[in-house]
């Protein structure tokens, strides 16, 4: 029987017509298609805004807590400064008295503002703190004590609450009265002065002139002080004491003499030396001149060429010796130390390296490359004088809190080295007395006191065309007390004819009034 087809329901033909569309492809319709593409789109920019975001959170906890302390600290922020001029600064103490101060100042937002007692005369050893150039030296050093932002200056309160702690002082081992005369004997000469304790290592002068006063830089309208200070050619900001060093001359004939007696090239110093006068420098046709023509140079014994400064002598010893070995009692006395701290750094001074013999010989006399400072020269002569023993020089004794409380005491815990035998020690002693009472140095002589030194005049230009440097390197003992002082001065300029330039001349009168001071206090 025929099978009859019925009519289909409107539901059948619409399931109908979907199945032939998914057949053919077509079963998405276009609103469909749109709405996918949107959501797709919308889920796209959220990723990216959250991460965005993320990225933002990240950088910010970056600066809040890495970048956050290098931001406080940067010398462009104004915040820093106004911080540390907001109260009076702690002072700098030279024998119980402060030498620094602090005043209030109008029409700023720095409240407070740096002053000087007696400027010029304690300006290399303090330094300056400046609302506008920062601070050098001692201030520099110590300017967190000084400000009252040091931790050790925060009790528990101040650090649970943020408070300033009261600002805490530097106490020097400077003793005025050195300071004072060195300072007036230099007077408008170029030049500078150490004077160290031997058997502590307290620096109790350091003096550079042409000087200045830090409180001419101390504010924030001072830019034509600085301009002048800056520009000017006898740079009265160079620390010349601690960070000039110059050719020594024959004060370095100290060190060949110790290291002859240490390596027993000589017993003693009265053994007489191979020194042949004139000596001609190995390899060359150049001949050493002594000062003296008539002096009794030729195998003289180290006592007779330290009193007549015979430079045949001592560039034949230190050609015998060799510069390693010259070069290694040079730094066992300080030479050639690039991390010299008083807390000051003071630069390096230099005994050569890879010289030929003749450049060794003019090293022997303190020539060709070898320079040095004040500082590292009186550390010469405090340590012949201490016995051979060398105390580690410094120039702050004590840093305390609000109070006085003594927060570290340097006098405790200076370093104390052997440089050379108690034994050579006193011979060097013997021959640098015998230099002040009949030698080139008669001009140290002090009543009441045994005062033994050493004199030199440096070459300074090329072939010798400028003023000489004039020095002198000595030690004095009271005769009574026992009270001991190491002193080094050179006098770069002055107004003395060049045919008047020693170390005897301009150098020695300078070192005694020290001396005389140090052994008086």
């Amino acid at each position: 029987m025929p099978r009859v087809s019925r009519p289909c329901t409107p539901y059948e033909e619409f399931l109908r017509n979907r199945a032939e569309r998914h057949e053919t492809g077509t079963i998405a319709s276009t609103p469909f298609v749109l709405q996918s593409g949107m959501n797709k789109t919308i889920r796209r920019a959220s990723v990216f805004s959250l991460l965005l975001v993320l990225a933002l959170l990240v950088r910010a906890t970056w600066v809040q807590f890495y970048e956050g302390q290098a931001l406080a600290d940067n010398k462009n922020n104004r915040r820093i400064a106004i911080e540390k001029y907001a109260y009076p600064l702690g002072d700098i103490i030279v024998a119980g008295d402060a030498i620094t101060g602090s005043k209030r100042t109008t029409g700023s937002d720095l409240a407070y503002e740096r002053t000087y007692k007696d400027g010029k005369l304690y300006a290399a050893v303090t330094g300056y703190s400046s609302q506008v150039y920062g601070a050098t030296q001692l201030e520099g050093i110590y300017q967190d004590l000084l400000d009252g932002t040091d931790n050790r200056l925060k009790n528990p309160v101040d650090t649970v609450t943020g408070k300033r702690a009261d600002p805490g002082d530097v106490v020097t081992t400077i003793d005025p009265d050195v300071q004072k005369a060195a300072y007036d004997a230099l007077g408008g000469k170029k030049g500078a002065a150490v004077a160290i304790d031997p058997s502590t290592g307290k620096i109790l002068g350091l003096v550079s002139t042409p000087s200045y006063d830090p409180s001419e830089i101390s504010g924030t309208t001072d830019s034509a002080a600085w301009q002048a200070l800056t520009t000017d050619s006898d740079k009265p900001m160079t620390n010349r004491a601690l960070r000039q060093p110059l050719p020594p001359g024959s004060t370095f004939k100290l060190v060949v003499a110790a290291a002859a007696l240490e390596d027993g090239l000589y017993s003693s110093v009265d053994t007489k030396t191979d020194s042949p006068d004139p000596y001609t420098l190995p390899g060359t046709t150049t001949v050493l001149s002594n000062e003296n023509a008539a002096a009794p140079c030729e195998n003289a014994t180290i006592r007779t060429a330290l009193q007549y400064s015979c430079n045949n002598v001592f560039a034949k010893m230190a050609v015998d010796l060799g510069q390693d070995k010259v070069k290694a009692m040079a730094e066992k006395f300080g030479f050639n130390d690039s991390e010299l701290d008083v807390p000051v750094r003071a630069y390096e001074s230099v005994y050569p390296s890879d010289m030929d013999q003749a450049q060794t010989g003019l090293s022997g006399i303190g020539q060709f490359d070898v320079t040095a400072t004040p500082l590292q020269m009186a550390m010469v002569s405090a340590a012949i004088a201490n016995g051979g023993e060398l105390v580690s020089p410094h120039m702050v004794a004590q840093i305390t809190d609000g109070d006085g409380n003594v927060l570290a005491d340097y006098d405790d815990t200076t370093d104390t080295k052997r440089i050379v035998s108690s034994s050579t020690a006193e011979q060097l002693q013997s021959a640098m007395v015998t230099v002040v009472q009949d030698g080139t140095g008669t001009n140290a002589q002090l009543a009441g006191a045994t005062v033994g030194g050493k004199t030199g005049t440096a070459q300074h230009g090329e072939n010798n065309s400028k003023t000489p440097y004039a020095w002198f390197t000595s030690y004095a003992k009271d005769d009574s007390s026992g009270k001991e002082v190491a002193v080094a001065v050179v006098v770069e300029q002055s107004d003395a004819a060049r045919s008047e330039v020693s170390g005897n001349g301009l150098a020695a009168p300078i070192a005694k009034a020290m001396m005389q001071a140090a052994l008086r206090s």
